[in-house]
C-alpha cells in the first residue's frame, strides 16, 4: 500500500531534524518495518508519525486479515491499542477537573457509591490513581472475559486488595484506570463509551474509532485480526470489561487526531493549562529514572522528554509517543505478538529510531563512571540478588507467579551489571557504567537502572523503561528464588522418585515373593508416602495445566477454570501436609527400629521436601476457597 502522507509543518524547527517529512520517513521506516515483521512472524503493522500542523506519515504495512489477504490501511483499519485507551480515560478525567466536577486530591469515596476502605488511615485520589500508585495489588479475574461485564459490575466484583501505602509505590493498575472511568461515569451520568463519544472521539472527528464491545455493525468489517504470530489462528475480538483500562479499537489516522489535539495542548478536548498540568506533572519516584505525568507516561530519549504509554492485548501491541517541546509524535501497532514476543523490541528500536533521525542528541554525553572502581564493586555487591515486582499479585495464590517471575540482578565476569529482565525482550546487548552513585547507563542507547539506597540497603531499583509503572524491591530471604527454586526442584525430584519407587518395590517383591519389613503403623505411614506423593504430583501438574491453558485463552480467569483452582487449592494443602506427617511418621518408626543413621537419609530428604512443598503452599496463598483475584 502506498504511504499516505500529509505536510510537515508547525514543529519547533530548532529541535527537529531538517529531514523530518514524509518522504524522508517513508524511506526510514521501508527499509525497516517490513523486513522486521517478516522476520517476527508479525502479520500487519500500522504507523503514524504527526506534527502539531497535522498528520504527517501514515502507513500500513502487512496483512490486517490473514486468510482473506487484506492489506493493513491506515485510514480504515481498526486496532485494539489497548492501555494507551487508557490516555482517553486520562483525558476525560482532566475534562471533569476543568468543569469543577472532579477534585484529583480529594477521597475517591467521595465519587463512588460504594466505599473502598482506607488502608493505613489513608484514602486514595485520583491523582494516585492517574500515577498508578493507589496500592492495589493486580486484578486479572475479570480484565478479559468471554462476555462484556457491565463496567458498574465489574468494578464492585473486582476490588483488589491493597498491598501498598497509597502515593509510596509505583504498581500499574488496570483497575485502578477502569475505576477512574467509573468515577467520570457517575460524575457525568453518563455511560462511559457514550462520554468519550460526545467529548472526545465527537469532537475530534475520531469516527473510525469506539470503546463499544462488541463493535458497531458499521465499523466490524474494519477490524484487523490479532494473533499471537502469522503462523498462528486468529484471535476472537477481545472483550475487556475493564473497558476505560484497554478497549480502544480506532485507526490509525483517528489515533494520530488524539495526538495531534494533545500536541496542541489538548485543543478540542481541553484547556491549555490542563494540558499542560498533565503533560508537565512529574510523580515521585526513584532518582535518575523516568516518572508518571498525569495519566501519561514519561520517555526521556537523547535528552528529549517524550510522553506517552504502551497497550498490549492478547492480539495487539502499541505505543504511542509525543515529544511536545518538539511538537510531534509516533504511533505504532502491531497486531501479533512475534514467534518469540518481538513486538516489544520492534516498537522499542523504532522509537529509539525515530528519536536518533529527528531528534538529535541535546548533549552528546561521552559516559564515564561517576564512582571509582571499589566503590563500583561495592554497588554492585549490594544491588545483586532477586526482586520482586511492585506490579503483582500478593494476597492470593497468583502470588506465585511473581516467584517464579521474580527478576536477577548480578554483575558478568568483567565486573559489569547484569539485568536479564532487559536482555530477555531483546533490545540489548548492554553495557552499564555507574555514571552517577547507583545510577547505571548504557553506553549504547538511551537505557538507564537506577537504586533507591537507604541506611546502606536497596530499598528499591528500576529501569527507565518501566519506572513509572513498576518497581523492583527485593525478595525476602524465605521468598527468594534464587535459593529456593532449586531447592523446589531437588524436592520435587525426591518425591517423584518416592511415588516411582512405591510401585516399582511392590511390584519386584510380588515377583520374588519377599515380604515387606514392616508391619502395622510402620507399615500404613510407608504407604500414606507413597500415596501422598502422587497426590502431590498430580496436584503439581494441575496448576501447570492451569498455566498453560490459561496462557492459552485468560478469559477462563473469569470463571471457565474456578473449579480447578478451588480443587486444587483443597488438595495440594491437604496432600502436602499428609505427606509431611506420613513421612515424620515413617522417619520416626525407622529410627525406633535401630537402623544405621546412613539409611535414613532417603526419609530425611523426603520430609524436607514435603515440608518445602507445604512452604510453598502457604507462602504463595495455594490453599482456601476465595475466588478474589
Amino acid at each position: 500500500m502506498a504511504a499516505q502522507t500529509g505536510s510537515a509543518q508547525g514543529q519547533d524547527q530548532s529541535a527537529v531534524d531538517p529531514r523530518f517529512g514524509p518522504t524522508d520517513i517513508d524511506a526510514w521506516l521501508d527499509g525497516f518495518v517490513p523486513l522486521a515483521i517478516t522476520q517476527a512472524n508479525i502479520a500487519g503493522a500500522v504507523i503514524v508519525v504527526v506534527d502539531r500542523g497535522g498528520i504527517v506519515f501514515q502507513q500500513g504495512y502487512g496483512l490486517s486479515d490473514i486468510a482473506a489477504a487484506k492489506p493493513v490501511s491506515a485510514t480504515d483499519t481498526l486496532f485494539r491499542p489497548g492501555s494507551i485507551s487508557k490516555l482517553f480515560t486520562w483525558t476525560a478525567v482532566m475534562q471533569q477537573v476543568e468543569r469543577g466536577h472532579l477534585d484529583l486530591d480529594a477521597d475517591i469515596n467521595t465519587y463512588l457509591d460504594f466505599e473502598i476502605p482506607p488502608y493505613q488511615d489513608q484514602p486514595i485520589t485520583l491523582r494516585q490513581i492517574m500515577t498508578h500508585t493507589p496500592g492495589f495489588e493486580e486484578a486479572p479475574r475479570y480484565l478479559f472475559t468471554a462476555d462484556l461485564m457491565p463496567l458498574e459490575t465489574y468494578i464492585k466484583q473486582s476490588l483488589p486488595a491493597r498491598v501498598f501505602a497509597p502515593g509510596s509505590t509505583p504498581a500499574y493498575s488496570n483497575y485502578g484506570s477502569a475505576l477512574a472511568g467509573y468515577i467520570v461515569e457517575r460524575v457525568s451520568s453518563m455511560p462511559f463509551n457514550d462520554y468519550v463519544d460526545a467529548n472526545i472521539l465527537g469532537p475530534l472527528d475520531m469516527t473510525n474509532a469506539t470503546f463499544a464491545q462488541p463493535l458497531p455493525a458499521a465499523l466490524a468489517d474494519q477490524m484487523a485480526r490479532g494473533y499471537q504470530d502469522a503462523r498462528s489462528p486468529p484471535r476472537d475480538f477481545e472483550i475487556i470489561s475493564a473497558a476505560p483500562a484497554g478497549a480502544l479499537s480506532a485507526s490509525g489516522q483517528d489515533m494520530g487526531k488524539f495526538m495531534i489535539a494533545h500536541l496542541n495542548a489538548g485543543r478540542g478536548l481541553l484547556r491549555p493549562a490542563t494540558a499542560r498540568m498533565m503533560h508537565d506533572y512529574r510523580a515521585p519516584g526513584i532518582d535518575g529514572l523516568n516518572r508518571m505525568a498525569l495519566g501519561f507516561v514519561e520517555k526521556w530519549v537523547n535528552g528529549h522528554r517524550g510522553i506517552g504509554h504502551g497497550g498490549d492485548t492478547q492480539g495487539f501491541h502499541s505505543d504511542l509517543t509525543l515529544f511536545p517541546d518538539a511538537g510531534i509524535g509516533l504511533y505504532i501497532s502491531l497486531n501479533s505478538g512475534g514467534t518469540a514476543g518481538e513486538s516489544f523490541a520492534i516498537r522499542q528500536l523504532l522509537l529509539e529510531g525515530f528519536a536518533d533521525r529527528y531528534l538529535p542528541e541535546v548533549a552528546p554525553i561521552d559516559l564515564v563512571p561517576g564512582v571509582d572502581a571499589e566503590t563500583a564493586r561495592a554497588h554492585l555487591d549490594l544491588v545483586a540478588g532477586s526482586y520482586v515486582s511492585s506490579r503483582g499479585s500478593f494476597t492470593n495464590f497468583l502470588s506465585l507467579a511473581g516467584f517464579l517471575g521474580q527478576t536477577p540482578v548480578g554483575k558478568t565476569a568483567d565486573g559489569k551489571l547484569s539485568f536479564p529482565m532487559l536482555d530477555s525482550i531483546g533490545i540489548g546487548p548492554f553495557d552499564w557504567v555507574e555514571v552517577e552513585p547507583f545510577i547505571w547507563q548504557d553506553r549504547y542507547s538511551s537505557q538507564t537502572i537506577a537504586a533507591e539506597v537507604i541506611d546502606g540497603q536497596v530499598v528499591r531499583l528500576s529501569t527507565d523503561i518501566f519506572s513509572p509503572v513498576t518497581v523492583l524491591t527485593p525478595a525476602p530471604a524465605s521468598q527468594n528464588a534464587a535459593t529456593l527454586l532449586p531447592l523446589l526442584v531437588v524436592a520435587l525430584l525426591t518425591i517423584l522418585l518416592q511415588a516411582v519407587l512405591w510401585p516399582t518395590r511392590l511390584l519386584v517383591r510380588r515377583k520374588f515373593g519377599a515380604a515387606l519389613a514392616l508391619d502395622g503403623g510402620h507399615l500404613a505411614a510407608y504407604r500414606l508416602t507413597g500415596l501422598f506423593s502422587w497426590v502431590v504430583l498430580i496436584a503439581i501438574i494441575g496448576w501447570v495445566v492451569f498455566a498453560i491453558a490459561v496462557s492459552a485463552d485468560v478469559t477462563l480467569l473469569g470463571g471457565g477454570l474456578d473449579w480447578l483452582i478451588n480443587a486444587l487449592r483443597i488438595v495440594l494443602p491437604l496432600a502436602a501436609i499428609g505427606l509431611v506427617l506420613a513421612s515424620a511418621a515413617h522417619l520416626i518408626l525407622s529410627f525406633n527400629k535401630g537402623r544405621a543413621w546412613l539409611s535414613h537419609l532417603g526419609r530425611i530428604l523426603l520430609l524436607l521436601s514435603a515440608l518445602l512443598i507445604l512452604w510453598i503452599v502457604f507462602s504463595f496463598n495455594l490453599y482456601g476457597l476465595g475466588l478474589q483475584f
